[in-house]
């Protein structure tokens, strides 16, 4: 592909991250219904691919500024509205306040009347409110409703997601509303790209930087709906860049991770790339277990329920225990019986786990970390498209755009789903095994063109030196 020139690039990637900017603002600020807000969304996502094409060709010295400045304005965007596509930060404003009065939040659900005390007219609106419905409120026993969802049932947040909560809330004025957790979500994103730059541009090339920092499902998911799942990628970032010096840093640090949003604990087999001896793997494992243990502790003396709150029902109505109750598992259940899914699913992952473990490369932990993500979701196909945060962090770590198409997938599985998930999901997949495949192609069969003798020089004829 023709490589544009230096300053044109620059005039062209800027012209892109606004156009980006512009339509993301007039998405969240629109009230378009799902399908329409899944065009729109789209839309970014193609003008965001070109932004990230056309930054390539720019000078060396403008990649940081354009990196970071566009950083800043994409992030900015998720502040222009409240959450347009998910109503959880919500429960994280409850859990806050909840933890602000000194009550445990697992040990009462917010529909509890003890807590009733607590309630205001933002997360509990008055009955005129109720009476009109939405999407965004749930019905209470009582009558009334609450934009919490899932109010009967107590929370599933680890523990270090609940001090953010708590820290937020503390922070935040009186009034704030879902602001507060939108501004501090911003902020994590903007540590994510900071951290990113620093670490790429060490190796060489900051570029993939925007492959986070430019990324539609950074503002739209980090900062709009204010998803935790941004600190937890905000760990599971400085871990990755540590473990392969710092073994019980980083064990740490993705302790953290997990004790923010549970699923990091898939970058275990990555972390552990290439890992052969038991000491060096088992501090890790312990600096993560411990850590996790560590931090979990002070709500297990301080609560009377489980500290896993609605954990294992919110398992059970994912359907990820029954592939028929739900839409999981969608492309093995395209080959398998319902019923096989879930043990061919456990057993693929546990043997790509063993393979990036033990073939992976220890100097790109990243990269094993990668492919496991990438594989879990190809596999389990969640129907939640911030879940994916996490992954779009590992594909700027390692460059493979390729499996960004997984993030695609979420989103049309979370907006739509039925077919079109099914159907995205299945493209997300060919993705990634497509470019596997030229991969091997081309180390397998190197180029054998014949290469042709130089000419030789010609040779001058005339008299012999005397």
């Amino acid at each position: 592909m023709p490589r544009i020139r230096p300053v044109p690039a620059v005039v062209l990637t800027s012209l892109l991250l606004l156009a980006l900017t512009a339509g993301l603002a007039a998405l969240l600020r629109g009230d378009a219904g799902r399908g329409a807000f899944l065009g729109g969304y789209l839309g970014a996502w193609a003008l965001f691919v070109a932004a990230v094409v056309t930054l390539r060709s720019a000078p060396a010295r403008a990649v940081v500024p354009l990196v970071v400045a566009g950083a800043v304005a994409v992030a900015a965007v998720g502040l222009v509205a409240g959450p347009r596509t998910s109503t959880d930060s919500y429960r994280y404003a409850w859990d806050g306040r909840v933890q602000a009065a000194g009550i445990s939040p697992y040990d009462h659900a917010p529909a509890d009347p003890e807590l009733r005390p607590l309630r205001d007219a933002w997360l509990f609106p008055g009955a005129a409110v109720c009476e009109r419905g939405g999407a965004e409120l749930a019905p209470l026993g009582d009558g009334g409703c609450t934009r919490i969802n899932r109010p009967a049932v107590h929370t599933v947040y680890p523990p270090v997601a609940e001090g953010w909560f708590l820290l937020v809330h503390v922070l935040s004025p009186a009034d704030a509303r879902h602001k507060g957790l939108q501004t501090g979500a911003a902020l994590l994103a903007l540590a994510v790209t900071g951290v990113l730059v620093a670490a790429l541009r060490r190796r060489g090339d900051p570029r993939r930087a925007a492959l986070w920092a430019w990324c539609p499902a950074v503002p739209v998911e980090a900062v709009d709906n204010a998803h935790v799942d941004v600190l937890a990628v905000l760990f599971s970032v400085a871990a990755l860049l540590v473990v392969n010096r710092h073994r019980l840093t980083g064990g740490v640090l993705l302790g953290l991770a997990i004790a923010s949003k549970l699923l990091p604990a898939v970058l275990l087999p990555g972390a552990l790339s290439g890992v052969r001896r038991p000491r060096t793997a088992l501090a890790v494992l312990a600096g993560a277990g411990v850590t996790v243990g560590a931090l979990y502790l002070p709500y297990v003396l301080l609560s009377r329920s489980s500290v896993l709150g609605y954990l294992g029902g919110y398992a059970q109505e994912e359907g990820y225990d029954d592939a028929g109750a739900g839409g999981r598992y969608v492309l093995l259940r395209l080959v398998l019986p319902d019923s096989w899914a879930p043990p061919v699913a456990a057993l693929a992952l546990a043997a790509v786990a063993v393979a990036v473990w033990w073939r992976g490369d220890p100097e790109r932990p990243w990269r094993g970390a990668l492919v496991t993500t990438g594989t879990a979701f190809l596999l389990l196909t969640p129907g939640y498209s911030w879940y994916a945060l996490l992954l779009i962090a590992l594909v700027a770590l390692d460059g493979r755009g390729e499996w960004l198409g997984v993030a695609v997938a979420g989103a049309v599985a979370y907006l739509l789903g039925g077919d079109a998930a099914t159907a995205a999901y299945a493209v997300a997949a060919a993705l990634p095994a497509g470019a596997a495949w030229v991969r091997w192609r081309a180390r397998a069969r190197p180029d054998r063109r014949p290469v042709r003798p130089p000419r030789p020089l010609p040779v001058r004829r005339g008299r012999a030196p005397q």
